[in-house]
């Protein structure tokens, strides 16, 4: 299918979904909002994917929403609030893959993703307020639990946008490459991630992703139930049995997806 505002692949296990409105710095309007949304009922329904790359090339992420787009009297702008938590809950893990701007919308889509590396000409910041807003997709709660309450309050207070170095330094990013290297490091590590059983990831991402909203002791009974349920499926324990065999006969493992 052909799509307007976004370029969409897959490949080798992989999704990839790549922001296309340079003319307009990637700023998600109602149309790519929507496609968006389609390209995940695809990825979600297609069990041969098994991570997902969102990226926006090597020039621009998501420079946030585009304030340009006009409604009627009345109504208010879409918000990408629930789409971005469907990318956060989803058992899939994701990778953003971003160079240059990733503003507002953009660094709250970037903050949903499991893993997030970026080029050294990447800037980022919830910069809402300088047209008296305040981000409206998670990014007030989800960037002071990944980088701190102090420093999330300067950003979304004063408007600031930081570079790679200091996203880095704060843990915003996992790595900084170069915009030539950007798909291929994002696809290296997706690669990575296609090594491990499936079961594994989902329930790595699942554990992490709940035992942070809860305190240490409920979270630790979490792991517990979490992992048991998952691991007594039948894939599971079948990818568990391929992994342990492969270990002793010192070969590579063949885990199969669902």
């Amino acid at each position: 299918m052909a799509y307007e505002t976004l370029k969409f692949e897959k490949k080798d296990g992989m999704a990839v979904m790549t922001m296309n409105r340079p003319e307009n710095l990637n700023s998600v309007n109602t149309r790519m909002q929507a496609e968006m949304t389609d390209i995940w009922n695809d990825i979600e329904a297609d069990k041969s994917v098994r991570v997902v790359i969102i990226t926006g090339g090597p020039k621009c992420f998501c420079s946030g929403a585009d304030i340009k787009e006009q409604f009627p009297p009345g109504k208010a702008r879409p918000s990408s609030r629930d789409f971005f938590k469907r990318i956060e809950d989803s058992p899939l893990p994701s990778i953003a893959a971003i160079s240059g701007y990733c503003l507002g919308g953009g660094l709250e889509l970037a903050l949903c993703c499991d893993l997030r590396i970026a080029t050294n000409t990447s800037k980022f910041g919830l910069v809402e307020i300088r047209i008296g807003a305040v981000p409206g997709a998670g990014g007030m709660q989800r960037l002071p639990r990944i980088i701190g309450i102090t420093k999330a309050k300067e950003m979304l207070y004063t408007a600031m946008q930081i570079n790679a170095e200091e996203a880095y330094r704060l843990t915003l990013i996992n790595k900084i490459v170069t915009e030539e290297t950007l798909q291929e490091e994002a696809e290296k590590l997706a690669a990575t991630l296609l090594t491990f059983p499936p079961h594994g990831l989902k329930v790595a991402k699942r554990c992490v992703n709940e035992g942070m909203q809860v305190d240490l002791n409920t979270a630790l009974k979490l792991d517990v139930a979490i992992a048991a349920a998952e691991m007594a499926l039948p894939l599971s324990q079948a990818n568990r049995l391929e992994g342990q065999t492969a270990f002793r006969e010192k070969r590579k493992p063949n885990y199969k997806a669902e």
